[in-house]
């Protein structure tokens, strides 16, 4: 008895605590009322959203290898003999750096575990990125006002690539040395102050004994500054704006569907975390990456056979390699075209491009909606054809980049291997935007007749005349709704008369929306009526359930499911 009354004086006296902290935290914070808020914070439910959220999780698992590698790692390039655990290089030249890396690797406890953790990490942090924006893009998530989010989203991408560089080139093995080099070659190449921009980062004539030294703090500090502050910056965006979601029953420009911060999107984000760490660790575990003790210190003089980077610089070694020999001289100076253009320029253009899309489909639509419902990628035939003609120009440059390896795995001519690169290319974008847009304009179609003539069932008719015919079932009252309930921009219209931007306006804007499913879905005699009913139907659902409901689902199961205006 005594020792229960202990008990409860003792949580008596931590509920008097906390409420008194809680209650000074209030004083100084609006806790309550921007805690209730967040707490109420929507979350769709859909799986593409947590494409960000594995993105956020690789990025802490990234800053917890990252700070345990700092503790031993040693930026120095100064030239020492080894005489550590790895046998085979005892005694070789090597730069104070690579010997840490290697006794990163060999001596110290869980090492190398921490050390491929971290790069996996890094690998899976951009590759979500990528995935995330462009899932964003397909569906329209980056128009008004999402757009400032796009911007910031794109920079953090730019930011990770940096960031992966410049750690890739930390452990100065013959590999990242290899890196090093071409980008020694890519900063030559820009006209008149190439050479100075080389003397500044390299700190003299390559390659230098401070470049390691000074790509250090950037790794570690600069670079990851800059990617936590957009990261939360990126989060509060996302809390301040209201969330996109899949069209559906319920689900409008006006509210977001899916589940409150607290407790259900909670669990499944820690779980979700929990997954990530836990994948990043089996893969640190047993799959093999960057071993630095194969490829041996770098040495200016050589160049390790079948050198490929990371994959998200894979593009930019494509592109040098397919790009002909062309440079030109004028007043004594000579532009390398060769390695300026594919290096430099196609970059740049690749980046400046996506930055402004979202200001260029704002403009050639001429609204100033901001719809919060994701649009279906076939209902945007040339956005979406626009995505995969990138897509495929990227996944071109990205295999040209291992030419060399291919043409040796499947004994290949490499000259007949470049040139079928070269054309792929030129020709592959446009050919992929031709087949794309023609598909989604097929499905388009494919749900024009859905609607109007339903789902096609197993049963056949016979008529009268001895015709036989599929037989129909009506959709159901959702999958009609999903389907009607979508946005069609018209192309906008200009008087013949008005200026020349005004007319190219119009004419960007019917070129990209004359194949919009709104001609065809007015062509259907009965689509209008079937929405009006679903929509009649849902709005009483949603005015009934406009506060967290626990209620049963239709598959027995309970579910809790928050709908805010």
């Amino acid at each position: 008895m005594t020792h229960s009354r202990a008990r409860a004086t003792r949580r008596a006296a931590l509920r008097k605590a906390a409420e008194r902290g809680f209650k000074a935290a209030d004083q100084r914070l609006p806790v309550a009322a921007g805690g209730k808020a967040l707490i109420r914070k929507v979350f769709p439910e859909h799986w593409s959203f947590l494409l960000g959220e594995l993105a956020l999780y690789s990025f802490l698992v990234l800053l917890l290898t990252g700070v345990y590698l700092t503790l031993f790692f040693d930026a120095d390039m100064t030239q020492i003999r080894y005489d550590g655990a790895y046998r085979p290089l005892r005694g070789q030249p090597m730069s104070a750096a690579y010997a840490s890396t290697l006794k990163i690797s060999f001596e110290v406890r869980g090492g190398l575990l921490v050390r491929q953790v971290h790069h996996w990490a890094a690998l899976v942090f951009v590759s979500a990125i990528g995935l995330h924006m462009l899932r964003i893009f397909f569906t329209g998530a980056f128009r008004k006002p999402r757009d400032i989010n796009w911007i910031v989203g794109l920079t953090l991408f730019v930011l990770a690539l940096a960031e992966g560089f410049s750690g890739y080139s930390l452990p100065d093995d013959l590999l990242s040395g290899t890196g090093l080099r071409i980008a020694e070659g890519i900063m030559l190449s820009i006209p008149v102050v190439g050479t100075y921009i080389v003397m500044f980062v390299f700190g003299g004539q390559y390659p230098g004994h401070e470049i390691i030294d000074r790509l250090y703090p950037l790794h570690i500090l600069l670079i990851p500054g800059l990617l936590l502050a957009l990261v939360v910056l990126h989060l509060l965006l996302v809390v301040v704006l209201q969330h996109t979601h899949w069209s559906g029953p319920g689900r409008t420009n006006k509210n977001v569907v899916g589940h409150a911060l607290m407790p259900q999107f909670a669990a499944r984000s820690s779980g979700l975390f929990f997954m990530v760490a836990g994948v990043l660790g089996i893969l640190g575990a047993v799959a093999q990456i960057n071993p630095v003790w194969n490829y041996g210190p770098y040495n200016p003089s050589q160049v390790s056979t079948a050198a490929q980077p990371d994959w998200y610089v894979g593009f930019l070694e494509g592109s040098l390699r397919l790009m002909p020999p062309f440079e030109t001289t004028l007043f004594g100076h000579t532009l390398m075209w060769n390695v300026l253009v594919p290096a430099v320029i196609l970059p740049a253009l690749l980046f400046l491009v996506l930055y402004a899309y979202p200001l260029f489909e704002q403009w050639i639509t001429g609204g100033e909606e901001t719809p919060h419902v994701c649009d279906r990628p076939r209902n945007r035939p040339v956005r979406t054809a626009l995505g995969v003609a990138g897509i495929t120009f990227y996944g071109v440059l990205l295999l040209a980049g291992g030419n060399d390896v291919l043409a040796f795995t499947f004994d290949i001519s490499l000259n007949r291997l470049t040139w079928a690169f070269r054309v792929a290319l030129v020709v592959g974008p446009p050919l992929a935007f031709v087949l794309t847009k023609r598909l989604c304009l097929a499905l388009q179609n494919r749900d024009a007749q859905r609607v109007t003539e339903g789902e096609e069932t197993s049963h056949v008719r016979q008529s009268v005349e001895g015709t036989f015919s599929a037989d129909h079932e009506p959709l159901p009252q959702t999958e009609t709704f999903r389907l009607t309930a979508q946005r069609f921009p018209h192309p906008v219209e200009t008087d013949p008369s008005a200026g020349r931007a005004a007319r190219l306006r119009a004419a960007l804007s019917r070129w990209y929306y004359q194949d919009s499913p709104a001609r065809q879905w007015r062509a259907v005699p009965h689509h209008r009526r079937r929405a009006q009913t679903a929509v009649s139907g849902l709005r009483a659902e949603q005015r009934e359930s406009r506060t967290v409901s626990d209620r049963p689902a239709r598959t027995g199961k309970r579910s809790r499911t928050l709908r805010r205006r």
